[in-house]
């Protein structure tokens, strides 16, 4: 047997200090009736000690739930006179350590439960997840309550990761900072503007190398608040500016991607085919009534009889009869009653001659029968042309290749493409000297690019511009006004991929908000739900 206060223990360790009286069960619900015990307590304005009880009240604090139920604490406290005649208190109540904090209504377990379930869903869908928990807390409480959470403890880190993200898109902007060894959220400041920036570094200095994007204004920021500091310029952006030049200078060479699927495709644009050799397509009543007759005869071949194969078929036995007499499917076909001749019979060879000729319009041609003699409808006529309409072949010239899916083909990988798209881009290349070029110079950059030797770079923008790519050109002139963050991005190990990997968690937070969340709010979450026990470091390149 286990003793009350020996279960009350195990199952309340939290109120193992108290004086329990009573436990019950009331409309499902677990209710521990318990009192503090008398001891000595210090005054919260003094810490001077004290005994002398003034009253007694009673509290109800909600905790955690235990087997499926809630769990309701009834504790009377005492409220004690304080002893030390300056001190500004006269009374005071008392607090039980680890259970009770002044004007709460929850204990520490259910609130780490409701902040917990508040930083994961929010307010609507943490309401929600709190009641299955038998806890009702309304939407309110919970999004204060993760307003009062203190931000995650975090020191300046040495590498600075700076990126913006949309609060409302096309129209709201802000700034997440994130460490890139750990992948710590930092903070998220309002606007993208370079004074947003080097307030917050001035505000925090230390940081060494900071990590972003191509954008002039985080460069200006960058510059004004941490001078000392080394910028990295992104590779993953400096590859995206280069395809936005290459796309600029395979536009200007759209007569060559024409000329190319024109020698490549040899086919004309229209050819009809003879009629005499197209057979006649075979209707589904007559492919059924084959398969039904090689069916039947097939079964009575193996012995089976006319009842026997009408219910496994699940024919009529005169289907079934009617079916094992033809010798031929096309007995069945013909029946025995030839078709009526057709009014249109006598005109055919009209119709055929003109045909020939090249008169299609059904219209003309009905109009011409007519004064022929020819007394039935347009449908017949229409009727019987239009398996020659079928025959007609319209062979259509591919489209050549559009200007963005070059580019695609030039700056992906080679061993990428299929064996399709390397031959209409061999294709294209051999029709046009410049995008040969101008391909040459893209796998140069990403060699660069992907072996981070950076100290190539000014031969490649001198090789560049001895070519005629005004494309390129503007590259090489935005390269040369960044040049010491560019040079760094494409020698060092650093990259803005764990940025962006934070970027992509703000919008997964913010949707799940439904975008309505304020930035104040959005910030708080997502600091708190990216923060971890141990920050484990996180390689430089790895996000990219």
């Amino acid at each position: 047997m286990v003793r009350c206060d020996e279960l009350v223990g195990d199952l309340f360790p939290h109120i193992s200090e108290l004086l329990v009286e009573r436990v019950f069960s009331k409309r499902e619900a677990v209710h521990v009736v318990a009192r503090t015990r008398e001891a000595e307590v210090a005054c919260p304005g003094c810490a001077e000690v004290s005994d002398r009880v003034h009253s007694t009240y009673g509290r109800c604090l909600a905790d955690a739930p235990v087997g499926d139920r809630p769990v309701l604490i009834e504790l009377t406290v005492r409220r004690l006179y304080c002893e030390n005649g300056r001190c500004p208190r006269r009374t005071f109540a008392e607090q039980v350590k680890g259970l009770t904090i002044r004007y709460g209504r929850r204990t520490p377990a259910a609130r780490r439960v409701l902040e917990a379930v508040a930083v994961a869903l929010g307010g609507r869908a943490g309401s929600r997840l709190a009641s299955a928990l038998h806890t009702r807390v309304s939407r309110t409480t919970l999004l204060r309550t993760i307003m009062a959470l203190p931000d995650p403890h975090w020191t300046v880190p040495k590498v600075l990761g700076v990126d913006d993200f949309a609060t409302r898109r096309g129209q709201h902007y802000g700034t997440v900072l994130i460490d890139c060894e750990t992948g710590q959220p930092l903070d998220l400041l309002p606007g993208r503007d370079a004074a947003t920036l080097a307030g917050w570094l001035r505000e925090h200095p230390g940081s060494e190398i900071i990590c972003r994007d191509r954008g002039g204004s985080y460069a200006d920021g960058a510059r004004t608040g941490a001078p000392n500091a080394v910028q990295v310029a992104d590779r993953f952006h400096l590859w995206q500016n280069l395809g936005t030049a290459v796309e600029r200078s395979v536009r200007r060479h759209t007569n060559c991607l024409k000329t190319a699927a024109m020698r490549a495709d040899g086919l004309t644009n229209e050819a009809v085919a003879d009629p005499a050799d197209t057979e006649k397509e075979t209707s589904p009543i007559e492919a059924r009534i084959r398969e039904r007759h090689a069916t039947v005869h097939a079964l009575l071949a193996q012995g089976h009889g006319i009842r026997e194969i009408a219910r496994e078929l699940h024919m009529g036995g005169n289907t079934v009869r009617r079916t094992a007499r033809a010798a031929t499917p096309e007995e069945l076909l013909t029946g025995r009653h030839q078709p009526r001749p057709s009014q249109l019979a006598p005109y055919k060879p009209h119709l055929d001659k003109r045909w020939a000729q090249g008169h299609t319009n059904a219209i003309h041609l009905h109009a011409e029968l007519q004064e022929l003699g020819y007394r039935g409808s347009y449908q017949t006529i229409s009727d019987y042309l239009r398996p020659r309409r079928r025959r007609r072949i319209r062979v259509v010239a591919p489209a050549p290749p559009g200007v963005r899916r070059v580019t695609g083909w030039m700056t992906r990988h080679p061993e990428r493409l299929s064996d399709d798209e390397r031959r209409q881009f061999t294709s294209v290349l051999a029709q046009c000297p410049e995008l040969t070029a101008l391909h040459g110079h893209v796998r140069a950059f990403a060699e660069i690019l992907t072996t981070r030797s950076g100290q190539h770079l000014k031969d490649w923008i001198t090789a560049t511009r001895a070519d005629d790519l005004p494309g390129l050109h503007t590259f090489t002139t935005g390269l040369e006004k960044d040049w010491d963050a560019v040079v760094q991005g494409l020698t060092t190990c650093w990259n803005s991929g764990p940025v962006e990997g934070r970027v992509n968690h703000i919008k997964m937070i913010k949707r799940q908000m439904f975008g309505r969340a304020k930035l104040p709010l959005l910030r708080k979450r997502v600091l708190l739900t990216a923060a971890r026990p141990s920050a484990q470091p996180v390689t430089a390149g790895g996000a990219r």
